[in-house]
């Protein structure tokens, strides 16, 4: 699913079996390890069309085919496919496909802040319409929770997302492509992972159930 999706994966990790938590962490950063691996280590042949940006290319195919694979496994594997997953793999085939042809890596760096953005723009429509439209994103993955707690986790995360947004476009203008690489490992991840922590406790007073059931005390059983 790739790192744009990271946030809302966390959240779902949150009330998934600790199996498939690692599932989906494989299918959102898979793709992008393949990417950063062939980056780094791949031996680009001298009689490479692409010259000096070929690391970049050979990367972003690889990215591209690994990204197809991951939705093949979340479909097969885990049963379902997200509308982000879905949404992130088509710009992810599509701007990897205009970064081939023209040879411009910025085509591959423009799709976090297209997805971001459009994400952003869309809760935050929904927020002041009244519709937490992120109910819908997750799949309603999370019982429990009121309208009113979906609403502001809707509106909060439209906000985030547009916040990362604004970030993709400054790394890119101010970092190498390869810092930008890493950025998205190292610099993504821990904030969607730190902004989800974040929102538990407002979820929770608007009746997010974790699922967690009470644990039997230790002890011998009752005597008839």
């Amino acid at each position: 699913m790739t790192e744009e999706s990271t946030a809302v994966d966390a959240m779902e990790a949150i009330s998934a079996k600790p199996k498939a938590g690692w599932l989906n962490t494989l299918v959102d950063y898979g793709p992008l390890i393949i990417f950063l691996a062939v980056f780094k280590l791949y031996p680009v042949p001298e009689s490479s069309q692409f010259g000096e940006i070929a690391p970049v290319i050979y990367g972003t195919i690889a990215f591209m085919i690994a990204a197809v694979i991951a939705l093949a496994f979340s479909k097969f594997k885990l049963g379902h496919v997200s509308p982000m997953l879905m949404l992130s793999t088509v710009l992810i085939v599509g701007f990897g496909a205009l970064t081939v042809f023209f040879g411009d890596p910025r085509f591959v760096q423009l799709k976090p802040t297209i997805i971001y953005g459009f994400f952003g723009v869309t809760l935050l429509v929904g927020f002041f319409m009244g519709k937490a439209l992120l109910k819908i994103l997750l799949e309603a993955a999370f019982e429990g929770v009121d309208e009113h707690g979906w609403l502001k986790i809707s509106r909060n995360f439209g906000i985030f997302f547009l916040a990362l947004a604004g970030l993709n476009e400054a790394l890119v203008a101010f970092m190498s492509f390869e810092g930008w690489l890493w950025a998205k490992l190292w610099v993504f991840m821990p904030l969607s992972l730190i902004f989800t922590m974040a929102n538990l406790p407002m979820l929770l007073k608007h009746g997010l159930d974790l699922g967690q059931e009470d644990e039997p005390a230790e002890g011998p059983a009752p005597k008839d």
